[in-house]
């Protein structure tokens, strides 16, 4: 299903495998209003320049359960008491992204919008539990040629950092016949001072009763990768090969039982 809403092309693409319905919606980016009436909600001076708050990525089971993403969630996670990365004109910059009337002073942020994120857990009555795990997603069995029944790529909020360089968030998700892969993917880049890269990855495969999510950061300051070619600094994929490994987290995301009539009747009144 498409809609066309001012002039931009809003979609909204469902598909279902197995028990799940994946759901990608795409649309304009908020309006200023609503996204200075977030920022103050959320503590921020200022958001995002390109914050697309209805955007999102859900996979969502029969029975309730599943997981999205969305950049409000997103943002949330970005850590406001955290020093900022110095450059040379931040002081600067920050002063000319505070100028909004009902704002006294510039409140101390993360201006790089930097986010640990890993997607949002869906459900009321039944939730997936995260428990750490030791198994790993098998990357290699991704790289075999397989057809890939749905594609979708979600940009959730981007910036430019005042010409500085850039702070975005998108996530894609490919499904298969017999799995689905998702990859969530924060790109900094600070000229000349920093690259990192937050992934989150998601895979399942069908007929087992969990997903496998990996969290890594990959970072670099700039002047630790001369022998790296420049053009590869705006290519997120080239570059995170060479962004030496900061943090991994391995999570097993199990799926919750439904009971069955018969043991809903054995529960004590």
């Amino acid at each position: 299903m498409s809609t066309v809403s001012h002039g931009f092309k809003s979609s909204k693409q469902d598909f279902t495998f197995g028990p799940w319905k994946v759901t990608a919606e795409k649309t304009h980016i908020m309006k200023s209003k609503d996204i200075e009436r977030l920022a103050e909600e959320m503590h921020m001076p200022c958001l995002p320049e390109m914050l697309f708050g209805d955007n999102v990525l859900r996979i969502q089971h029969t029975d309730g359960f599943g997981i999205e993403f969305n950049a409000i969630d997103a943002l949330k996670r970005v850590n406001n008491a955290q020093d900022m990365v110095k450059v040379a004109c931040a002081q600067e910059w920050q002063e000319s992204r505070a100028d909004s009337e009902h704002k006294e002073v510039v409140k101390r942020y993360d201006w790089t919008y930097t986010t640990d994120y890993k997607g949002t857990l869906l459900g009321e009555d039944l939730q997936i539990k995260v428990i750490p795990t030791t198994e790993r997603i098998d990357l290699e069995k991704l790289k075999a040629r397989e057809q890939i029944m749905f594609f979708e790529d979600v940009l959730l909020f981007e910036d430019e950092l005042h010409d500085h360089g850039v702070s975005m968030i998108s996530v894609k998700i490919r499904v298969m016949p017999t799995s689905f892969f998702v990859l969530l993917r924060f790109f900094l880049r600070v000229d000349g001072v920093l690259i990192r890269i937050n992934d989150t990855r998601l895979y399942h495969e069908a007929g087992k009763n969990y997903m496998l999510r990996e969290f890594s950061t990959r970072e670099s300051k700039v002047s630790a990768l001369q022998h790296v070619p420049p053009a590869f600094y705006t290519d997120p994929n080239e570059i995170s090969q060479h962004l030496p490994l900061k943090v991994t987290e391995c999570e097993k995301l199990e799926f919750p039982e439904r009971e069955t009539p018969a043991e809903a009747a054995n529960v004590p009144q």
